[in-house]
C-alpha cells in the first residue's frame, strides 16, 4: 500500500493539461531564469522544508523541478511522486520502476520524471535523503544514488539521528566526490526546490507516496501491478 501523509485536508487536484502546459513552459524559459528569495548555504543542513511564499500557482511550479530520463519526443510522460523513506515507493522501485526504464524509456517511449515528496509528518529522514538525491544529481549520478537509498532503506531509516555518515558512504559507494557532496548535504542547498515540489504535490492532490501519473492519468492501487502499469502506458500511445 502507498504510504499517506498526514494532514486534515487536502487542496483540489489541478487540471492537469494546465499542468502540462506550466512544465513545458518552465522547460522553454529555465529555471535558471527564476529568482530565488532564500540566502542558500548560510542556514546549515536543511532537514525540513522552507516557508516559502509563493505568489501564484504557476511560480509554484517554475520552482519546482523533477529529475527526468527519457527521451523528449517520447510519446508519453510518467510522473512519480515519491518518498525515499516510503517502503511502498522501495517497492515501486525495485517491482515496477525497473521494468519500466528497461521496456518503455530505454526504447524510447517514455519520459520519466521523478519529484520529491518527502511526508515528513511520519518519515523524519525524508527531506534530508530528498536533499541528497539532488546533491549526488550535482555530480550525475542522481539514479545511481537513488537505487543506493532505496536498496539501503531499512539500514538508514530507523537511525535515530540523522543519517550523514550513511548518505556520505553512499555517495562514495557510487563514485561521487565525498567531499563536494558531504559539503551540499551539510547545506541548505536545494532545500528550496525540495519544498517547491512538496508544495506541487499539494496542488495537485497528492497526499500519498507514490504517486504516479501516466499522460493524464493518475493511477490508482494498479502501481502495483506492473501488468497494469504498462496498459497504461500503452493505452496513453507508448505501444
Amino acid at each position: 500500500m502507498s504510504e499517506k501523509r498526514r494532514k486534515n485536508a487536502q487542496p483540489p487536484a489541478r487540471n492537469m493539461k494546465t499542468f502540462y502546459i506550466i512544465l513545458a513552459a518552465v522547460a522553454v524559459v529555465g529555471i535558471g531564469a527564476i529568482v530565488y528569495s532564500m540566502n542558500r548555504g548560510s542556514a546549515g543542513m536543511a532537514t525540513a522544508p522552507l516557508n516559502l511564499s509563493m505568489a501564484s500557482a504557476d511560480s509554484l511550479l517554475a520552482r519546482a523541478t523533477g529529475i527526468t530520463i527519457g527521451e523528449e519526443d517520447a510519446p508519453v510522460r510518467v510522473l512519480v511522486f515519491s518518498d525515499f523513506q516510503c517502503g511502498a515507493c522501495a517497492v515501486w522501485t525495485a517491482r515496477i520502476e525497473a521494468n519500466l526504464k528497461a521496456e518503455f524509456v530505454e526504447t524510447g517511449k517514455v519520459r520519466y520524471t521523478y519529484y520529491d515528496f518527502p511526508l515528513v509528518s511520519i518519515h523524519p529522514h525524508a527531506f534530508l535523503a530528498a536533499r541528497a538525491g539532488r546533491c549526488a544529481e550535482e555530480q550525475g549520478r542522481f539514479w545511481e544514488y537513488h537505487d543506493r537509498l532505496f536498496a539501503n532503506q531499512n539500514t538508514w531509516a530507523f537511525s535515530q539521528s540523522a543519517p550523514v555518515t550513511e548518505f556520505t558512504q553512499y555517495a562514495s559507494a557510487v563514485g561521487l566526490d565525498s567531499n563536494e557532496f558531504s559539503a551540499c548535504l551539510r547545506s541548505d542547498r536545494h532545500a528550496d526546490v525540495v519544498t517547491a515540489n512538496v508544495l506541487l504535490a499539494e496542488q495537485l492532490g497528492v497526499n500519498s507516496t507514490p504517486t504516479v501519473y501516466v499522460g493524464q492519468r493518475r493511477l490508482g492501487g494498479e502501481w502495483q501491478d506492473y501488468a497494469a502499469v504498462r496498459a497504461a502506458i500503452q493505452a496513453a500511445g507508448g505501444v
